[in-house]
């Protein structure tokens, strides 16, 4: 565990500040219940997508009727659109306390940045990478040599594990080596289990080697400092971190991306274009971050981005983290006195973690009781693999049956089958939302559904 991450969460723990949610927007939407009325949404689903902060809404639509294209415009809204974007890349890397040569690009999301990264390793790079990781992280190393790493049982067996991956390879290899990249997680997407993030990249550093931070399901969550860590990379989605707009980030050194060919290829990555006597162009592309931001860049989602950041430093990560635990440990404790329900973990019941968790029920099939949460409670929560299948098999020790689109089980209602269910909470979620969960569990444990289900498009639906 990084200094720093351990210290918020000794000190949350400490602290169970009862303050208010976030105001986000949703939280007035009703929805209807299969067994009569409707009942206030629970929306329990935060690390797949979290709902928009009202502030980061309230200042897109502020914003909007001066919404203009940017960076080559002449026009008053034009260059206003140009100086909101990029006073949005300076709020975003003052709020990942980026070092002062970092580059902040804008993405699509973690998955767009970790594979604009992946096409910009030097020719030879090696990949280190474990198992446990969510699949936009796993994945795009396609044109690297890749090391997969088995999954550890405790923060420090991860440390211990990299090291003598790192160490083989600095033992095996001639000189004129290529480049090595470790990529980690700060928070599982699966346990919601904090890694030793800042531990790992001293390692990862001692042995010559770089390391880039997938933060998808931390910086919602944790402050994250690039610098304290000591991390060359980091990368986040705007749709976790309350502004759902389509937006992402990779930040960091900027050496492989400037010598990397542009990710896209277009307008605005080329600083010049000339015909040549051939009939052929000539390129000068860009060294700055425009070089991999070609096309029109999605302005919204990125000015959401940074008011999200603005918003979520202004409550202070030490009050929401405080409360957040709170939820945690609410969840936890009434999960853990229902005797047919597993947490699932990695590294064990006392790891610190975020408001992700997820479990499995004994003579349940996980999109079953997904199913019954929403329909008769509802609860909206997620059952699967979760895109980090590995991870899954290796905490539930099996296989898991035939898949959907990430694991959506193919099984009947009734059914167990090798797949698990996933509460996922943050700064906007009310206490009674929680309390409605634990309660819908007991009673779902206890008595069974009150309704019949389908298998539809493998899965499970209300009859009727």
């Amino acid at each position: 565990m990084s200094a720093s991450l351990n210290a918020v969460a000794t000190a949350t723990a400490q602290d169970p500040a009862r303050t208010e949610p976030l105001a986000v927007l949703g939280r007035d939407v009703t929805v209807p219940l299969v067994t009569g009325g409707e009942v206030s949404y629970a929306a329990l689903d935060y690390a797949a997508s979290a709902p928009a902060l009202q502030r980061v809404w309230d200042d897109v639509a502020a914003y909007a009727p001066y919404y203009g294209s940017v960076h080559r415009g002449a026009g008053y809204l034009s260059q206003l659109s140009t100086d909101l974007f990029e006073q949005s890349r300076a709020t975003v890397a003052e709020f990942l306390d980026c070092r002062p040569h970092d580059q902040v690009v804008f993405t699509r999301s973690t998955t767009d940045s970790l594979n604009l990264l992946a096409a910009a390793l030097p020719a030879g790079c090696q990949v280190f990478v474990f198992e446990t990781e969510h699949h936009a992280s796993l994945l795009p190393w396609t044109n690297a040599h890749v090391t997969y790493l088995d999954a550890p049982r405790t923060p420090d067996e991860a440390v211990a594990v990299l090291e003598r991956a790192l160490a083989d390879r600095t033992a095996s290899i001639e000189e004129g080596h290529g480049p090595a990249l470790v990529c980690v997680t700060g928070a599982s997407n699966v346990t919601g289990e904090l890694w030793p993030v800042k531990e790992l990249a001293a390692a990862a550093h001692a042995h010559g080697a770089r390391i880039v931070l997938d933060a998808a399901q931390l910086a919602p969550h944790h402050p994250v400092s690039v610098r304290d860590l000591d991390v060359d990379w980091v990368a986040f989605s705007g749709h976790k971190l309350y502004a759902p707009f389509g937006s992402g980030v990779l930040a960091g050194r900027a050496d492989w991306l400037r010598q990397a060919d542009p990710y896209l290829a277009g307008g605005g990555a080329s600083r010049k274009v000339s015909r040549r006597e051939d009939g052929g162009v000539d390129v000068e592309w860009h060294t700055t971050a425009a070089r991999h931001e070609a096309g029109s860049p999605n302005v919204i989602g990125v000015y959401s981005i940074a008011s999200a950041c603005r918003a979520l430093t202004e409550a202070g990560f030490e009050t929401l983290v405080a409360r957040e635990q709170r939820l945690v440990a609410k969840v936890r404790e009434g999960l853990a006195e229902v005797p047919a329900v597993r947490v699932l973990s990695l590294f064990g019941d006392d790891a610190p973690r975020v408001g992700v968790i997820s479990f499995v029920v004994d003579g349940w099939n996980s999109s079953h009781f997904a199913a019954a949460l929403s329909a008769e409670y509802g609860i909206g929560v997620r059952d699967g693999l979760f895109c980090a299948h590995p991870l899954v098999r290796a905490l539930l020790g099996g296989e898991p049956q035939a898949q959907g689109e990430c694991g959506a089980p193919e099984a009947a209602p009734g059914e167990r089958s090798l797949n698990a269910i996933r509460v996922s909470f943050g700064a906007g979620t009310p206490d009674e939302h929680v309390d409605r969960f634990v309660g819908a569990v007991r009673e779902l444990v206890a008595n069974g559904a009150k309704w019949q289900y389908r298998t539809e498009q493998g899965r499970c639906v209300p009859q009727g």
